[in-house]
C-alpha cells in the first residue's frame, strides 16, 4: 500500500502504540501518579503556597520568566524544525541513493519518502502547539500569580483560593509542555524508519524505555522525593 510493506505498517503501528501507551500510562493510570511529573506537580502547589507569605514576589517572576523562556525556546525551535523537515521533501532524489547504499538501508520510492517526511513535520507541528500552548498558559499563571493578594488575617481564604488557581495553570502548563518534549523524542524514533523499518522499531523501544526510566526510577526522582541514590558512582564526591 503506498508502497509500503508489511513490516514497515507493522513498525508504525508499534510506534504509535508506544506513544500512546505511554501517555495512557503516565497521564491516565493510577501507577503513573509515582512519577516523577505527578511528583513535580506537588512542588508547584507548594510553590504557590509559599507565593501567599511573599510580599516581595522577584523569586516567583524570576521563576515564571525561566519557565516562559524555556518554554519559547522549544516553540520556537520546533517551528525551524518543521522548516527544515520540509526542505526535505525537494531532496528526494539526492537523498533517496544515500540511504539506499547505507548497511540495512532499504529502497525507498518518492512517494513514500514524501509520506515519511510528512509524518515527522507532523510530529513536529504538534510538539510546536503544545509549546506555543504551554507558553500561553504560563503567562496566564503569571496573571494569576500576579492577582494573588497578599496574606492578611481576614483574606486567608482568598489568598489561598487564588494561590490554588495558579498552582493548577502551573500543573496543567507542564503538562502540555511534557507532551511536546515526548514528541520531541519520539521524533527521534521515527527517523530510524528512514533507514529501515527494524531500526526504527528498536530506536522506538530505546526511547520508551529512557522515557520511562527517566519518569519512575531515576536518580531526579529520587531527588524530588527526597531520597539518596547511595549506588555506587552517584555518592557525593563521587
Amino acid at each position: 500500500m503506498l508502497g509500503f510493506t508489511v513490516l514497515d505498517l507493522a513498525a508504525l503501528g508499534f510506534f504509535l502504540l508506544a506513544w500512546m501507551g505511554y501517555y495512557a500510562a503516565v497521564e491516565r493510570t493510577r501507577a503513573g501518579g509515582k512519577g516523577l511529573n505527578p511528583i513535580m506537580d506537588g512542588y508547584r502547589f507548594r510553590w504557590m503556597e509559599q507565593t501567599v507569605i511573599r510580599e516581595n514576589r522577584v523569586v516567583d517572576t524570576t521563576i515564571l520568566g525561566a519557565l516562559m523562556n524555556g518554554t519559547a525556546f522549544f516553540a520556537s525551535t520546533s517551528l525551524i524544525a518543521v522548516g527544515g523537515v520540509l526542505a526535505l521533501l525537494r531532496s528526494a532524489d539526492a537523498v533517496l541513493p544515500v540511504f539506499a547504499t547505507l548497511p540495512f538501508g532499504s529502497q525507498t520510492t518518492p512517494l513514500t519518502w514524501e509520506i515519511k517526511v510528512m509524518g515527522l513535520a507532523v510530529i513536529f507541528v504538534y510538539a510546536f502547539f503544545k509549546f506555543a500552548w504551554s507558553y500561553r498558559l504560563f503567562n496566564y499563571m503569571a496573571i494569576i500569580v500576579g492577582s494573588i493578594p497578599v496574606l492578611r488575617a481576614d483574606n486567608h481564604e482568598e489568598a489561598a483560593s487564588v494561590a490554588r488557581q495558579a498552582a493548577a495553570m502551573n500543573a496543567v502548563a507542564g503538562k502540555h509542555f511534557n507532551r511536546g518534549q515526548r514528541a520531541f523524542f519520539f521524533s527521534l524514533a521515527y527517523l530510524g524508519w528512514f533507514v529501515h523499518a527494524y531500526l526504527f522499531m528498536a530506536a522506538t523501544a530505546c526511547v520508551l524505555y529512557v522515557m520511562w526510566r527517566r519518569q519512575f526510577i531515576s536518580d531526579a526522582r529520587l531527588a524530588a522525593l527526597g531520597r539518596s541514590d547511595d549506588r555506587k558512582g552517584n555518592r557525593p564526591g563521587n
